[in-house]
């Protein structure tokens, strides 16, 4: 589903656009994924992980996001770079269309902007567009509280727990929390 494009301003002065994904962002892409899964724990795949992201994959994916009718996937792109991106899908299933899966990263460079921010009021603006959309939902790790304070502050709530669903390298075992948001209609 392609979607307008959004230019709004960082904390610190500098322009961003949040917009649909396009072949000439792939090389970026690519970079993002890569840095991204090194910067935290709380991504769901260790830089080596990455192998599996070609540039013939991206663009396959992007031209699904772009014309299917329940996905979207967007792009921030800061001073010509790919600073995170963000996605919301939906399925057709009679019984869970009513339901909207999100999730947001960014490069550890671009926190503290109000990226997340805007990500998330675009996601939103979108589910409430999208009539049999009624709730938002996300997952995120043990110990990841600025991802939670985000999401709280977006008006997601905890709804439930996996005990012990994320094993790290050194053997940790980290819970993962599922969050809901409610649309209203």
């Amino acid at each position: 589903m392609i979607v307008k494009d959004i230019s709004f301003t960082l904390k610190d002065g500098r322009k961003a656009l949040l917009r649909c994904g396009r072949e000439e962002d792939i090389p970026g892409l690519l970079e993002y994924l890569l840095r991204s899964a090194g910067e935290t724990e709380f991504i769901l795949r260790y830089p080596e992980e990455c192998g599996k992201y070609t540039a013939e994959k991206e663009l396959e994916y992007i031209e699904g996001c772009n014309t299917a009718d329940n996905h979207v996937m967007l792009v921030c792109i800061v001073e010509g770079k790919v600073a995170g991106n963000c996605e919301i899908l939906w399925t057709g299933n009679i019984k869970t269309r009513h339901r909207a899966s999100v999730a947001i990263a960014l490069l550890k460079e671009y926190w503290n902007q109000g990226i997340g921010t805007k990500m998330f009021e675009t996601l939103i603006r979108i589910a409430e567009e999208t009539p049999q959309l009624l709730q938002l939902e996300l997952e995120f790790i043990e110990g990841n509280t600025r991802a939670r304070a985000l999401y709280e502050k977006m008006g997601f709530r905890i709804t439930g727990v996996k005990p012990d669903a994320i094993r790290l390298r050194d053997g940790t075992l980290l819970n993962e929390y599922s969050m809901i948001r409610k649309i209203a209609r």
